[in-house]
């Protein structure tokens, strides 16, 4: 059991970096919903909804919305990693 969170990813289970994200999630204990959207980016309508673009992967933590891996797993790492235990 992860620790508890109302995080949700948009992501694509063929997509390399939307599993860059999964697996630091994963490794970080996080529960998080996933919603899997479809391959053409005329029809990502949710994603484009949370985010104002149609790229994945997209996370959404609360007020936060990131919309790149690079930007994404610095982001988990700072929060929920390690060092956010120590600043705490």
């Amino acid at each position: 059991m992860g620790r508890s969170t109302e995080m949700v990813l948009y992501q694509a289970e063929w997509c390399s970096y939307c599993a860059r994200v999964r697996k630091k999630m994963t490794d970080l204990l996080l529960d998080y919903k996933t919603v899997n959207v479809p391959y053409s980016h005329a029809e990502r309508h949710e994603v484009k909804a949370a985010s104002g673009q149609t790229s994945i992967p997209v996370l959404v933590d609360g007020d936060v919305v990131l919309d790149d891996d690079d930007d994404i797993i610095p982001y988990l790492e700072r929060k929920y990693g390690a060092g956010a235990q120590a600043a705490s």
